[in-house]
């Protein structure tokens, strides 16, 4: 089993939810996140207005997935949804998961 947290811009969060339902996924987590990487504090634009700031609104998805043949089409479904080739597009992290024990 592998684990993806995708990292995206807020506005692309929706659309790539909205393409991952055709994926089989065993289980998927969304929550708000702030952060930067590369652009650190620079000047950026979200949503029409223009702010500078240290950590910027992200979207991370968490998804797990049981098969190789999945975990690259999450990833490319992903990466074709989220790139648009500027700084501040996001990270994609694949991780090895233990299945774990149900709690019951």
């Amino acid at each position: 089993m592998k684990q993806i947290i995708a990292v995206v811009k807020p506005y692309l969060a929706d659309k790539v939810l909205d393409a991952l339902k055709r994926v089989p996924v065993e289980a998927c987590g969304v929550c708000e996140v702030k952060g930067y990487g590369r652009q650190k504090s620079y000047l950026d634009q979200y949503r029409g207005s223009e702010y500078s700031m240290a950590y910027l609104p992200k979207v991370e998805i968490t998804l797990w997935v049981d098969e190789p043949s999945v975990e690259e089409e999450v990833v490319r479904t992903i990466v074709e949804i989220a790139r648009s080739g500027r700084m501040g597009d996001g990270k994609i992290f694949v991780l090895p998961a233990d299945s774990g024990e149900d709690l019951q």
